[in-house]
């Protein structure tokens, strides 16, 4: 009876012949790459393994569920992005805080290419995924430059944006930042360097707010 308890294990609990598992940081990191590459729907339990190099049962052991685990990978990549967003400045314009708002949330959209592709599947789908997703992350960053789209709006210098607006006119613009092939046909050069990640994201921060901004009260007769 002793030598039965010893010997047992709780489900999913390695024996001493099996090779050690994965660190966190590296499992979500393939999660990542699997949804970002596959799609949630494509990427099966059994997938996910494979390329996780664990048991078929390990993530419902360790995760509870495929969208729990999802859930985490998310987490674990966006929390690190929004994290790195500066907040707002009281000591500085409006329009410079909104600023340097884009041109960070650009920066760190280069870091993690992997995100957007991630959101292109997802953000065409209707689930409870998306609300994650707006609840946790794209509520909370398009609602800090919507805070500086009201003040702004209330200064006269800025025609009001509806909030999809705003997220269409900032969000999307993150392609201009990965390294794609399109980018190397247009004639990009060196993506991948720290200056021209910097560059890139300046340009596209003041395309996008000298475009919201040409809509205000400056621009109107």
């Amino acid at each position: 009876m002793g030598a039965r308890a010893e010997s047992a294990r709780r489900p999913g609990r390695p024996g001493a012949d099996t090779p050690a598992l994965p660190e966190e940081e590296s499992i979500l990191r393939r999660g990542l790459e699997a949804f970002a590459e596959l799609g949630y729907d494509r990427a099966s339990a059994r997938e996910l393994a494979r390329r996780l190099g664990v048991s078929h049962n390990f993530i419902n052991d360790r995760y509870g569920s495929k969208a729990a685990f999802w859930r985490a990978v998310v987490d674990s990549a966006l929390g690190a992005q929004v994290a790195r967003l500066p907040g707002s400045d009281p000591s500085l314009d409006d329009e410079e805080n909104l600023r340097r708002l884009i041109t960070a949330f650009y920066r760190t959209a280069a870091d993690t290419p992997l995100v957007g592709r991630l959101f292109v599947d997802e953000l065409n789908q209707d689930t409870e995924r998306l609300d994650y997703l707006y609840d946790n992350y794209i509520g909370v960053v398009v609602g800090e430059m919507a805070s500086c789209v009201d003040r702004l709006v209330a200064a006269g210098r800025m025609a009001p944006v509806p909030m999809d607006v705003l997220f269409f006119a900032v969000v999307p613009t993150v392609s201009g930042m990965l390294d794609v092939p399109l980018a190397r046909r247009l004639g990009r050069t060196d993506a991948s360097s720290p200056e021209r990640i910097a560059a890139t994201a300046e340009s596209l921060a003041s395309l996008v707010l000298d475009g919201l901004l040409g809509t205000g009260g400056k621009g109107r007769s």
